[in-house]
């Protein structure tokens, strides 16, 4: 089921009572959700990430704007006969019912000709456990579960009507590391095996990018970009988008277009074509350093860490406005590495400019110095 916002708003009253200024959670979100896919919606805290999940189920009327489901317009639809699953951080199980009773409890609220005879509920409710491989745990009550058990039970009982939309709110918060991985590789084999319309809420950046088909980034209730994933981190609209995705965060640099140079510093790290002279800022996520004795970039060396398979070079750069650079290599590459500063060549592809001032990219084509270029 392709779901479809369309400039939708959402305002609340001010919490400061001499102030008539309305809080504006959703700003003019205008965007289409494809028929089976699964979309995160992903933000800082209060961004608007869950209002938006509230507006689609119902649970909140926008202030302006419309909701389809498909070509149906559901914005005064109540969340009962939206056909909706909800599935919320705090589980929300019903503490004296076992999982099966907690499983069935929708399908025994169901009237009319939607209305199941006791058996097809059973038959309903057990092809859910199975689905989230919980159907050893049917007697037992939520008290004698783990937390990722209990998160199964609550996807069960929103799976178990198959809805035709399926909203999670930070299901995974609760959830210790290691579950909360374990957890969202079971969310994606769910979403893949019904093909049921998924938005998934998360300020989790890498959750969000590990399983979403596509991502919504938002901050203070606007849209700033949507796209694949990959797409997403590769091409960020702007230097938000550009450092909120990623692990390490990107490094951020003070820095200059001058006669075809970009110039961190007094250092031509890359020669730039299609931007105007000036200052701007500089994105260089931390795979995009190339360690190279007498490379274009030189920083003070802090410490080498070894991960395994990679190494995380920390250095540090006045002209730097993170509080601290680090670099991710091959643990090949960390020979060599050492003494007080350390050496990089940038890979063009890795590295983006931004305006000082508003922040948005300057699309302009990147290349190696020229001096490399033409060895």
């Amino acid at each position: 089921m392709k779901v479809t916002l369309r400039e939708l708003t959402k305002e609340f009253p001010s919490r400061n009572k001499k102030s008539k200024e309305k809080v504006v959670a959703v700003n003019n979100f205008t965007f289409e959700i494809p028929d089976g896919k699964l979309v995160g919606l992903l933000g800082p805290s209060g961004c608007g990430k869950s209002t938006t999940l509230n507006l689609i189920s119902g649970l909140e009327k926008p202030t302006r704007g419309r909701v389809f489901f498909g070509e149906e317009d559901v914005t005064d639809l109540p969340p009962e006969v939206r056909g909706v699953g909800l599935v919320f951080q705090n589980y929300a199980l019903y503490p004296h019912m076992t999982v099966l009773q907690n499983i069935l409890f929708p399908l025994q609220n169901l009237k009319g000709d939607k209305k199941l005879t006791k058996e097809q509920m059973l038959q309903k409710a057990n092809e859910a456990a199975k689905l989230v491989q919980i159907g050893e745990l049917l007697e037992r009550r939520p008290s004698e579960l783990s937390g990722g058990q209990q998160q199964r039970v609550a996807i069960a009982r929103a799976l178990v009507k198959m809805p035709r939309i399926l909203l999670l709110d930070e299901p995974l918060s609760n959830l210790d590391a290691r579950l909360r991985l374990q957890t969202r590789e079971e969310l994606r084999r769910i979403q893949r095996e019904t093909g049921i319309t998924t938005v998934f809420v998360t300020h989790d950046q890498e959750e969000a990018m590990s399983i979403s088909d596509m991502i919504v980034v938002m901050r203070s209730g606007v849209l700033e970009q949507l796209g694949l994933p990959q797409d997403v981190y590769d091409d960020p609209e702007n230097l938000f988008v550009a450092k909120f995705l990623g692990t390490p965060p990107i490094n951020v640099f003070a820095g200059e277009v001058k006669n075809g140079g970009l110039y961190i510093g007094k250092q031509r790290v890359l020669s730039v074509r299609g931007a105007g002279d000036g200052s701007v800022t500089v994105g260089i996520r931390p795979e995009g350093f190339i360690p190279r004795e007498g490379g274009a970039l030189t920083c003070g060396l802090t410490a080498v860490e070894v991960m395994g398979r990679d190494t995380s070079v920390v250095c540090t750069h006045p002209n730097s406005l993170n509080s601290g650079i680090r670099a991710i290599i091959s643990s090949e590459s960390r020979h060599g590495v050492g003494g007080d500063t350390v050496s990089f060549d940038l890979k063009p592809s890795k590295v983006h400019l931004f305006g000082v001032v508003n922040e948005n990219r300057i699309r302009a084509e990147l290349t190696p110095p020229e001096s490399e270029a033409g060895a």
